[in-house]
C-alpha cells in the first residue's frame, strides 16, 4: 500500500498485519478504507505463505464506524452489500464469502458499530482495558447491517444481544468479555502485541488443518451439525495423507517442534 492509504498492510513472518490509519477521523471507515481492507483480505486469503491475519486500528481508537455523510448515501442507492467491499473475500462476512484463513482482532478506545461486526466476524478478539463498545445505529435512525443481527444472538446469548443491540448503550471491556465479544483483556497499548502474539500461534500450527478445522467450525454455525460432518468426513482423508501430518507425528516421536509447510 502506498503511504496515502487508509490502510497499512505488513507482513509479520507468515501473519498479515491490516492497520485502519485515519487517526484524525477516529479511524471512521470511508468508501476508500472499504476497498482497502477488502484488497487486503484478498492478500490474506490467497497467499499461500501467509496463515493469519491481525485486524488494528492505529492511534488512540480502532473505529467510530462508518464515515456515514460518505458511506451513507452509496448504501442507501446501491444496498447494504456496499460494506462488504468489491473483493471476493468480505471482512464482515455477511455480503460474500469469509476469508479463509484465521483472523485475529485488536481492538482498544472507541470501537463502534461496524467494529463490534468485525469482531463478530473475526476468530479471535483482544481488547485493550480501556476499549469501549457501543452498537448505536438505532440511535440514528437505522439498523446494523455488518452481521450483528445474524451473530450476536446466537454467539453473546439473546438477551445480552438484545441490550446492546436495541439500547444503543455503551459497555467496556469487561462487560464484553462477559459475553464473550472478546476473548482476552490486556493493559491499555499491549492489545497489538498480544494479537500478533496469538496470530503467530496459529501460523506456527499446520495451515491445512487449521484452516480445515476454520471452515468445519463455520460450516457447523451456518448449517448444522450434520453438513459439518459430512465436511468433515470429506476433508479428514486429506488432512492424514498430507505431509504435515507425517511431521506432526514425526515431532512427536522425536519430541521437537513440528516444522509445518502447509503441504
Amino acid at each position: 500500500m502506498t503511504s496515502s492509504s487508509p490502510v497499512t498492510v505488513e507482513r509479520d513472518g507468515a501473519v498479515l498485519l491490516i492497520g485502519v490509519d485515519r487517526a484524525s477521523k477516529r479511524n471512521a471507515w470511508d468508501l476508500a478504507t472499504i476497498d482497502a481492507v477488502g484488497a487486503a483480505y484478498a492478500v490474506l486469503g490467497d497467499d499461500p505463505d501467509l496463515r493469519a491475519g491481525v485486524v488494528f486500528g492505529h492511534g488512540d481508537h480502532f473505529s467510530a464506524g462508518l464515515d456515514l455523510a460518505e458511506v451513507g448515501p452509496v448504501v442507501a442507492k446501491d444496498g447494504p452489500q456496499v460494506l462488504g467491499g468489491a473483493h471476493h473475500y468480505d471482512p464482515f462476512g455477511v455480503w460474500g464469502s469469509p476469508v479463509p484463513k484465521p483472523v485475529v482482532m485488536a481492538v482498544q478506545g472507541i470501537a463502534f458499530t461496524l467494529s463490534i461486526e468485525l469482531a463478530l466476524a473475526s476468530d479471535i478478539v483482544i481488547a485493550a482495558s480501556d476499549v469501549r463498545f457501543r452498537q448505536l445505529e438505532i440511535g440514528r435512525g437505522i439498523m446494523p447491517f455488518g452481521g450483528a443481527t445474524l451473530r450476536a444472538p446466537r454467539r453473546l446469548g439473546w438477551h445480552d444481544a438484545m441490550r446492546f443491540l436495541l439500547t444503543g448503550e455503551e459497555f467496556g471491556a469487561e462487560e464484553a468479555l462477559r459475553i464473550g465479544l472478546v476473548q482476552e483483556v490486556v493493559p491499555a497499548g499491549q492489545q497489538l502485541d498480544r494479537a500478533r502474539a496469538v496470530a503467530q500461534l496459529i501460523a506456527a500450527q499446520a495451515p491445512l488443518g487449521v484452516q480445515a478445522t476454520l471452515a468445519n467450525a463455520r460450516i457447523a454455525e451456518a448449517q448444522g451439525e450434520a453438513a459439518a460432518i459430512e465436511h468433515l468426513r470429506a476433508a479428514l482423508p486429506t488432512i492424514l495423507a498430507s505431509a504435515d501430518a507425517v511431521e506432526g507425528l514425526q515431532s512427536f516421536i522425536e519430541r521437537r517442534e513440528a516444522r509445518f509447510t502447509g503441504r
